[in-house]
């Protein structure tokens, strides 16, 4: 049968009318539904996933805080976070606060050169980009630098990127809606999902939280990241 045949030429092949199996290592997102619609079930590492926002603090932390619990007790790299963290804040998410390495760059250039060293080095579970501006050039380093690892790379950049050409498997736009997010499938390894999907959030309750580990995040300039997170 055809089928068959295609299935046999390479695991990387896939019918359009449905999910692809992923060839990678994936992590739940720990949200059902999502899952169900992502190939390999879960957010891919060693790769790059962008997550396309009209804002930053639509809801994005949330989405990927069960991922990021489930990586403990990697570190996980913040590179040019809007906000500096908040510590009550990542403890609500499940996010023990030494954990963190916050890294801010005067340019996109080394914001982009410290993302990749931390990719190459294989020493954080995690990196979040935030990122306005990004040559093409720099997104396929990137990407092809995440490759060489097991990180969950994941880029938070503005919904207007959504119509740049880019070499992610996986891109998702995120919309705020009462008691969640409304996902658009922008960009899947599967057929084309033009309906979003609802994914209900749980709710941070700023006044009434759980202790917390109060060490704050370790903080990081790009000239250190070398030596730091590579030597």
């Amino acid at each position: 049968m055809l089928v068959s045949s295609l299935q046999s030429i390479h695991s990387s092949l896939w019918l359009a009318s449905q999910l692809a199996q992923s060839h990678v290592r994936c992590v739940d997102t720990g949200f059902a539904a999502l899952s169900n619609e992502l190939p390999g079930h879960g957010w891919p590492t060693g790769a790059l996933v962008d997550l396309l926002l009209p804002q930053a603090g639509v809801g994005e932390l949330r989405l990927l805080s069960p991922a990021l619990q489930t990586l403990t007790p990697g570190r996980i790299a913040l590179v040019q976070p809007p906000h500096a963290p908040q510590i009550i804040g990542w403890g609500q998410l499940g996010v023990e606060s030494h954990r963190l390495l916050s890294v801010r760059a005067a340019t996109s250039a080394d914001a982009a050169w410290a993302a990749e060293q931390i990719l190459k080095s294989g020493s954080c579970a995690a990196l979040l980009f935030w990122q306005r501006n990004l040559r093409k050039d720099s997104v396929r380093r990137l990407h092809l630098a995440a490759q060489s690892g097991h990180t969950l790379f994941v880029m938070l950049r503005p919904l207007s990127c959504a119509q740049d050409a880019s070499p992610a498997p996986l891109r998702l736009s995120l919309h705020a809606a009462a008691g969640g997010l409304q996902i658009g499938f922008v960009k899947r390894r599967g057929p084309q999902r033009d309906e979003s999907l609802f994914v209900p959030l749980p709710s941070l309750n700023l006044l009434h939280h759980a202790p917390v580990d109060r060490r704050t995040p370790a903080p990081a300039v790009v000239g250190s990241v070398s030596s730091e997170l590579v030597g």
